[in-house]
């Protein structure tokens, strides 16, 4: 492992966190977290199963297992991204030294990625401009908006912001009833907004379709960047605390999931119990969904921190770049699936991606679960290189070019 993607925590332990009036020169050299990287790399791979799923027209889960666990595994990763967006945060503002700087970055940062949402990335989905009649309020749109209220909370301390995540986390239910202490005229009238933050059954725009709302994305970024503060720790202390917090959650998870999947009642057609246990709601993203997913992420950066070889190289290196990985890969994963349709069937039609990732492939052309991997494969590799060469351009201070922070 080369030294720049090499982790540099113990380093750290030492580190004041810096005032709010600290220059950048003042504040002491911070590296990358090696951890983060490659954990993020990890995520970053899954979400192209799920991608390439979309344009495959398999559908989103169902009772056949390998359907199943094929999206199921891929739950992971808004999870992670969005906390790990707060951990980035915490050590972006480190590396400025100053609150302020990070607010104002992060707060770009989020509107550039609500921008990029609804102009490039809406058109590599589809590959077409007819944006009046289909928007999509997706990941990147979460992570934008949610980067730009981070950039209200930074100018608290990181234990009181990582402390109103969970809060908004584990309280989120709470934003279902907020409107409704209001008259009926004004839920009608806040009622599009609204919808954008939390579901309350009002009124929305029909020329967007809202798939990622803010709460409790917003919480779970703002636990990340409170969460900042253990990565400072020694080696012992973080790699106990990561262990304790993740296998507690996953616990939580299973003994209360599991209570409900065994005791609930099921209905003669329903799934297996391990299946309603794992099926658990990610639109808007339920605590439960919440422990199965974070729990295991963060139980997973001791070891993710001792990352050797080609495999640990490789999943840095695209956790490094993890923006420019996200905007390539769209494009490529359509590409690939419009090449195989025709191959296969002759003839592909843009019609079935019109409005994707809500894909209407039809029944005769869905692929296998083995095309689906093997292409899956071959984009990621593909992607690898072009991923690899960003990373070096951005790891080598006179090439990085000021614009390179933001993707």
């Amino acid at each position: 492992m080369s030294t720049v993607n090499r982790s540099v925590l113990d380093e750290r332990a030492s580190f004041a966190p810096p005032s709010p009036t600290a220059t950048a020169s003042s504040a002491p050299p911070v590296a990358r977290v090696n951890s983060i990287d490659v954990v993020r790399g990890v995520v970053l791979i899954l979400m192209a199963i799920d991608h390439v799923r979309v344009y495959s027209g398999v559908p989103a889960g169902g009772p056949d297992p390998g359907v199943f666990f094929t999206r199921w595994i891929t739950h992971f990763v808004a999870p992670a991204f969005a906390f790990l967006a707060g951990t980035s945060a915490f050590f972006h503002g480190r590396k400025l030294g100053d609150t302020r700087a990070l607010s104002r970055f992060l707060a770009t940062r989020g509107l550039l990625l609500v921008v990029l949402e609804l102009t490039l990335i809406r058109f590599t989905w589809t590959f077409n401009l007819d944006y009046a009649h289909f928007m999509l309020a997706g990941v990147i749109w979460m992570l934008g908006w949610c980067m730009v209220v981070l950039a209200g909370l930074v100018r608290f301390t990181p234990r009181t912001v990582g402390i109103t995540g969970l809060a908004i986390v584990f309280l989120q239910q709470v934003f279902r009833f907020i409107p409704r202490v209001l008259p009926e005229t004004a839920r009608n009238a806040i009622g599009p907004v609204w919808e954008f933050i939390y579901p309350a059954g009002l009124p929305r725009f029909s020329w967007i379709a809202i798939l990622y709302v803010l709460v409790p994305w917003i919480g779970v970024m703002a636990a990340g960047y409170g969460f900042g503060l253990i990565l400072l720790r020694d080696e012992a202390s973080r790699r106990r605390l990561c262990l304790r917090i993740g296998l507690s959650a996953t616990a939580l998870f299973l003994v209360v999931g599991g209570a409900i999947a065994l005791f609930a009642p099921a209905g003669p057609e329903a799934p297996p119990a391990l299946f309603r246990l794992l099926a658990q709601q990610k639109y808007p993203a339920s605590q439960l969904f919440l422990l199965m997913t974070l729990g295991p992420t963060i139980a997973l950066l001791p070891v993710a921190e001792r990352a050797r070889g080609w495999v640990g190289t490789a999943l840095a290196t695209f956790g490094r770049v993890p923006m420019a990985y996200y905007l390539m890969h769209i494009p490529t994963i359509h590409l690939a699936a419009l090449a195989v349709m025709y191959l296969r069937f002759g003839t592909v039609s843009s019609s079935w991606y019109a409005s994707a990732p809500f894909a209407s492939v039809p029944d005769d052309k869905h692929w296998s679960l083995g095309l689906l991997y093997l292409i899956f494969a071959v984009v990621v590799v593909a992607l690898y290189f072009p991923c690899r060469w960003y990373a070096r351009v951005k790891a080598d201070p006179a090439r990085k070019a000021k614009w390179m922070s933001y993707v």
